[in-house]
């Protein structure tokens, strides 16, 4: 018997879990601040108490799991709502270096050393702080860079070049099936789709794992390969 009511409030509260993130909205963990880290960690612990709950009352650890997700939501709308209750609660990014000067109070306030500092410009792509004009600690704890002007890549307006825009592909065919639904927001049919295949000399769809057609009407198959590959280009 404990073992089925284990079951079935795990089952629950997996349940509970998932109608409370889509009530607090979706984020990447490059997007959460600390509060929204600690918060999911909390409310994940609180479900992990509520599955292998045997002898309390499930409901006790689902009531907490609500009250931090309101809570959660309702600091979300007033740092939407007010800039000073943002600067309280998610706090504001911090300079850290600015035209050649590394201002040491601030890594501090960031619990940042030199090394931690160094290894996060060398992950975001500069090697070398002369090539940097400013780096910023954002709320969440991520390190915005803003390279040196000469040191910036060439863009198309630098080199007063017009290019067209661009637009999303979209996916018509995954994993053996025809997306019916994008093909006809492509303006395309199962017929065209078929013609452009054999055109590309492929027979069976349910060999293709992805095929994408752009709006120039580019379809690009990418087929599904079942062969290993047996060597390792890294080592």
């Amino acid at each position: 018997m404990d073992l089925i009511k284990i079951a079935i409030t795990a089952a629950g509260s997996v349940a509970a879990l998932f109608v409370l993130t889509k009530f607090m909205g979706n984020k990447q963990m490059s997007q959460l601040n600390m509060f929204d880290y600690i918060n999911g960690i909390s409310i994940g612990s609180i479900a992990a108490e509520m599955a292998t709950s045997l002898e309390s009352d499930f409901m006790k650890p689902l009531v907490a799991m609500i009250v931090y997700a309101v809570l959660s939501v309702l600091i979300s709308f007033l740092t939407n709502k007010s800039i000073k209750m943002r600067r309280i609660l998610t706090g504001k990014p911090l300079v850290l270096f600015d035209s050649g000067k590394i201002y040491k109070k601030n890594l501090g306030i960031a619990k940042l050393d030199a090394n931690d500092f160094l290894s996060q410009c060398r992950a975001s792509g500069y090697f070398d702080l002369n090539d940097i004009q400013t780096a910023f600690l954002e709320t969440n704890g991520h390190i915005s860079i803003l390279p040196l002007a000469e040191k910036r890549p060439v863009n198309p307006y630098d080199l007063g070049l017009e290019v067209k825009a661009e637009k999303a592909v979209a996916n018509v065919i995954l994993d053996g099936n025809i997306m019916y639904k994008n093909l006809r927001f492509m303006g395309k049919d199962e017929n065209w789709l078929k013609k452009e295949l054999k055109k590309q000399k492929i027979d069976s769809i349910k060999n293709i794992f992805l095929a994408t057609c752009d709006f120039k009407d580019q379809l690009t198959v990418f087929q599904k390969v079942k062969e290993n590959v047996d060597h390792d280009i890294f080592v």
